[in-house]
């Protein structure tokens, strides 16, 4: 009898020596299917030493059963076994001794044991009750004791099962499962066995495939029919590639890891032997590699599950309606006329997704259609791609009334899209570490396609109204679909991708036949397709001068409204956390602003600030405010307090303050924004050099997160500061009942923190996502003097985190330096800040350089 202290070296050796010799091994399929047939052979010769050495019963049997009953381990999965009895003819008592003994000693060696105890009765009944059991039970061998009674269980399991609930049962777990993982393969953090394209749905497939006896392998499958030569290697391959990773993934992470989290990427990248470029991370490199892989998984369970449903349920036979000579409507599902059409007919590929947008009430492609287009890739080369008539037909697809949306997602699906335009195929599964975008590139551009789609579809029109509105007013909605396609296009390859974006239009335009006026408006779009937020979000919109060199730059009034509406599009699909209420009121005012000098009126900041102070005497007039009340306030204010607020938070300010107009305490004032988001806060205090630091630390303190500052200092020495912030903890409710109860709180809290005289508080050091401590942007510092030299601009971009727009200003602060503006972006997990400063200490570069200096620190410093 061999000890327990003995048979756990013995394991932990076994086992050592086998991950000791995968990690040394150049990193193959072959290598992972070696190293997860080696476990699972260690693990059964130790159980089987074990099972002998304890009192069980004769009759009884130790069965693998779940992956390990495929004789598959990776290096620290569970080890699921089912000890199976022979009914009534046994002492219980003594067999659940035994039997706890026995799986105490295997935990005591080191065995993560998964185990169950049942009779073949009992394994018939829970099966029945729980299709989780059903499937774990489908895959099982015999490790040690009687066969005679594992025949039995096979053959009793074999009876009760059902094909036809099974297939229903996996089908909806699937799909909640892919529900639960984002539904997609492209998730930036996938589980390489649950996301959708993971091992788990290869695995789905075989379970079915057992479960209607049509085969225990892939080439049982097709031998059966149910599947080509051609797919069974594809299969392996990616189901080899997986594999490697998954493995590779468990090794790295020294545990059961199936997550390829961003803190481990790229160290199961480097194990690989993946170094990074000048234009890829080595993360980058192995991530496009699981998601080509996860994405053909995708593709061929598609396939094969249409094509057992079909087995399983008699459906193949089901009654066809002829579409046209090649394609046929078979309950809603597109099917090809024959397995060769495109082979011998090329232009069915693309005719495919027309007759698809076409033909009313079709709910996808058959799996005889799926599967031809999975066998013509090769058919997709340069001369399909320069074809008259396939151009014809591309451009027939992006003219379509509707239907757009869904072509072109199955289009990427089937790697037809990545076939037809060569330049997409280079960004399909290609991540974005900028801590901005949360899809891979492919993901993000057919998401940008999907909501300039929903301009145009009037029942959608509540979401964004301007939008559709002016939407509802463009003759060519085809040419924006182009624009979304190729914006980010040329991602990854290093240089400026809006100008390589550019080119490859003008190329497209070119090639697909499109006129001057319309291949130039693409080609501009693209091409400035970043301009419109930047200019918005980092510049001063209250600035003629900024308006009239945009305005300049557009050209005219359609140039400028294709590339709002592009822009409105390309931000909502970037992060569902990016787009916020305050971005889009930023983008519609640089919009009718420059539509306004577009149209030649000349910008007046005199006549536009008249205009405003009579809106807002109307505003005060309906609040039953007195005439001249506005007067006193507003003989304290500069034309540039003016220029920065519209008329209606003019009027607020006139009501809140004409009270308080030689107040020697902080008035704080709150109200819903006007946004419909977040709250509207004003301040108004005599000024001191630490106002805006102080409210900085106290919103930072509350929870709160700043979007946009106006600061103004009134001629009688008075801040009046308004800020628009945003509570993280109200997202679930940002409505304005939410914020309004917090008013009351904000207004005295606010107050007490500015009527502090004591030393600035430090700022609140929160956690940092694992996203922005794996990829972390490099931080920038510009200080540079504006166009009339008069103030200076300060630029910061930096990984965002809690406290930092509070450490920025202590600093400004210390060297007695006054914001005037700020203009705050929060882009996902990245912030891009510009403030509008001045203070007798810049005119130094010695202090220059000290203030930028310490920002730097502060932006680099660990939290």
């Amino acid at each position: 009898m061999v000890s327990i202290a003995e048979l756990r070296a013995r394991f932990r050796e076994g086992k050592q020596r086998l991950l000791d010799h995968f990690a040394e091994a150049r990193p193959t399929t072959t290598s992972a299917a070696r190293l997860m047939r080696g476990l699972a052979r260690h693990v059964d010769a130790i159980l089987a030493q074990l099972w002998h050495q304890f009192n069980l019963p004769v009759g009884a049997a130790l069965v693998a059963v779940g992956g390990y009953g495929r004789g598959e381990l990776y290096p620290y999965s569970d080890v699921d076994v089912l000890l199976l009895l022979p009914g009534d003819e046994v002492d219980r008592t003594v067999t659940q001794s035994a039997i706890s003994d026995f799986i105490t000693a295997c935990w005591d060696i080191g065995l993560e044991i998964g185990s169950s105890v049942r009779t073949v009765e009992e394994c018939v009944t829970e099966a029945r009750n729980d299709v989780t059991v059903q499937t774990a039970l489908l895959e099982s061998r015999l490790l040690c004791g009687a066969r005679k009674l594992y025949n039995q269980f096979r053959q009793a399991r074999n009876e009760a099962m059902d094909a036809s609930a099974f297939l229903q049962a996996k089908t909806l777990e699937m799909r909640q499962r892919h529900i639960k993982y984002e539904d997609t393969p492209y998730s930036l953090e996938p589980n390489c066995k649950e996301s959708p394209g993971g091992l788990r749905d290869l695995q789905v497939v075989m379970w079915v495939a057992r479960a209607a006896r049509q085969g225990r392998t892939w080439g049982e499958l097709c031998s059966k029919g149910l599947i080509t030569p051609f797919e069974v290697k594809q299969l392996q391959k990616h189901e080899g590639t997986l594999r490697l990773i998954r493995c590779r993934l468990h090794l790295v992470a020294r545990r059961r890891e199936d997550r390829l989290v961003f803190d481990l990427q790229t160290a199961v990248a480097e194990s690989f032997g993946y170094q990074a470029s000048r234009t890829e991370r080595a993360s980058e490199v192995l991530m496009h590699r699981y998601y080509w892989a996860a994405k053909a998984v995708t593709q061929l369970n598609q396939i094969l599950m249409l094509n057992l449903e079909e087995r399983i349920n008699g459906s193949e036979s089901a009654p066809m309606r002829p579409i046209n000579e090649r394609f046929f409507d078979r309950g809603g599902m597109i099917e090809v006329s024959r397995d060769d059409l495109y082979q011998t007919t090329p232009h069915a590929i693309l005719e495919t997704f027309l007759v698809y947008q076409q033909t009313p009430g079709t709910k996808g492609l058959s799996a005889r259609t799926l599967r031809a287009l999975y066998n013509a890739r090769k058919v997709m080369d340069a001369g399909f791609r320069r074809d008259p008539v396939n151009r014809q037909l591309f451009m027939r697809i992006l003219q379509q009334h509707d239907g757009q949306t869904h072509a072109f997602r199955l289009m990427n699906q089937t790697s037809v899209l990545g076939r037809y335009l060569w330049v997409f195929r280079g960004i399909v599964g290609r991540m974005q570490h900028d801590l901005f975008h949360v899809y891979t590139v492919d993901q993000h551009i057919l998401m940008v396609l999907r909501n300039v789609r929903r301009f145009f579809i009037p029942e959608h029109a509540h979401e964004y109204p301007f939008c559709s509105q002016l939407a509802s007013q463009w003759d060519k909605p085809w040419l924006l679909y182009i624009a979304a396609l190729f914006h980010d296009v040329a991602k990854g390859r290093g240089g400026d991708h809006s100008l390589l974006g550019a080119e490859e239009v003008r190329r497209f335009a070119r090639d697909h036949g499109l006129n001057r006026e319309d291949a130039t408006l693409v080609e501009f779009v693209v091409r400035h397709h970043l301009t419109m937020s930047r200019v918005a979000q980092k510049e001063d919109l209250s600035d003629p001068e900024v308006i009239a060199h945009f305005a300049r730059e557009m050209g005219h009034a359609r140039h400028l409204t294709a590339l709002y509406l592009l822009t409105v599009a390309d931000i909502r699909g970037t992060s569902p956390k990016v787009w916020n209420a305050w971005k889009g009121k930023l983008l519609e005012d640089l919009f009718r602003l420059t539509l306004r000098a577009l149209g030649g009126a000349v910008p007046s900041a005199d006549a536009e600030i008249e205009a405003r102070k009579a809106e807002a005497r109307q505003i005060l007039a309906l609040h039953s405010a007195l005439p001249g009340t506005e007067e006193p306030l507003w003989k304290t204010l500069a034309v540039s307090y003016f220029a920065r607020h519209d008329a209606t938070e003019i009027a607020w300010h006139a009501r809140a303050l004409w009270r308080h107009l030689n107040t020697t305490v902080p008035v704080v004032r709150a109200r819903p924004s006007p946004l419909g988001e977040g709250l509207q806060v004003l301040v108004f205090a005599p000024d001191r050099p630490d106002v805006f630091t102080r409210i900085c630390g106290y919103f930072d303190s509350a929870g709160f997160s700043i979007q946009d500052a106006k600061i103004h200092t009134t001629r009688a020495h008075f801040a009046l500061d308004t800020f628009q912030v945003v509570n993280p903890a109200a997202t679930d409710d940002p409505s304005a009942c939410a914020y309004r109860d917090m008013i009351s709180l904000v207004e005295t809290q606010a107050a007490q923190a500015l009527s502090s005289t004591g030393p600035l508080p430090a700022p609140s050091r929160g956690r940092v996502s694992r996203r922005v401590r794996s990829f972390p942007v490099k931080p920038r510092v510009s200080l540079r003097p504006d166009e009339k030299a008069q103030r200076w601009l300060l630029s910061i971009s930096a990984s965002d985190r809690s406290g930092l727009l509070y450490a920025i200003a202590r600093i400004l602060a210390a060297h007695h330096i006054d914001v005037q503006l700020a203009k705050i972006s929060t882009l996902g997990e990245r912030v891009e800040d510009m403030f509008l400063i001045s203070g007798p200490a810049l005119q130094q570069s010695r202090t220059q350089l000290q203030v930028e200096t310490e920002l730097l620190d502060v932006l680099m410093s660990p939290t």
